[in-house]
């Protein structure tokens, strides 16, 4: 995959978007920005990244297998991708917080946004995102952020692990079109933050209650039991896991 850096620009999921140009046989690009002046997050939030210190890039990757239906196993197998690179660092305690945040050590170093390109045949290119706090130390006024650094105490070089990251969301992602649904979500709820304990959640519903994650659905849904026996799903916009 080419790779494409970049001194300053606003968003990477933006400046990827522009290589496509209603053509689906594009080559897969990678853009790497040492300076984000807008990034974005989950929930229309912003990512702030100290610069020359994290990574943050967009990869451009063509769909032509991928139906609507399965947007949430494309957004897990970058999640797990992720996680088994870190996992290959030895950094501690790996969890996805979902749908897509990546926690270390209870600490969020990461986060993941995909915006699809949807056409009338289903999903044709994917943009996605990923933030990844490398080798900051200080987060002020932010105290669930953390760092690979931080955490580690070690210094990582942030082109090798671009390289690493890059290298096994492509090779997961080729994959994609061959894996079973239910393979992918069994692995993708194996390695959530806070599976099977009881855990605070807030909703505009129903305010602050309790409830134990068991999991995920198809969609991409929080599968929740919120009494012995009783399950509720929700999707990103009604939820939100409480530290």
């Amino acid at each position: 995959m080419r790779t494409i850096k970049v001194n300053a620009i606003d968003s990477t999921n933006s400046f990827v978007r522009e290589f496509y140009e209603g053509n689906i046989n594009f080559e897969p690009v990678c853009v790497r920005a040492i300076t984000q002046t807008a990034g974005r997050g989950q929930r229309g939030s912003n990512w702030l990244s100290k610069a020359g210190e994290n990574l943050t890039f967009s990869i451009l990757y063509p769909q032509k297998k991928l139906k609507i239906s399965r947007y949430f196993l494309l957004s897990a197998t970058i999640s797990l991708a992720v996680l088994k690179v870190l996992q290959g660092l030895e950094i501690p305690n790996i969890k996805i917080k979902w749908p897509n945040d990546i926690l270390s050590a209870k600490k969020k170093i990461g986060g993941i946004l995909i915006e699809n390109i949807v056409k009338t045949e289903g999903i044709v290119a994917s943009v996605i995102g990923i933030g990844m706090n490398v080798n900051q130390e200080n987060f002020d006024d932010l105290p669930n952020a953390g760092s690979l650094k931080s955490i580690t105490g070690k210094n990582f070089d942030l082109d090798e692990l671009l390289n690493r990251l890059v290298h096994k969301i492509e090779m997961d992602l080729n994959e994609l079109p061959n894996r079973k649904s239910t393979d992918i979500l069994e692995e993708y709820a194996q390695n959530m933050f806070r599976l099977n304990v009881v855990s605070s959640f807030s909703s505009k519903e129903e305010g602050n209650f309790n409830g134990i994650i068991r999991g995920v659905t198809t969609e991409g849904k929080l599968n929740l039991e919120i009494e012995d026996g009783v399950f509720k799903t929700f999707d990103l916009k009604e939820i939100q896991l409480l530290y």
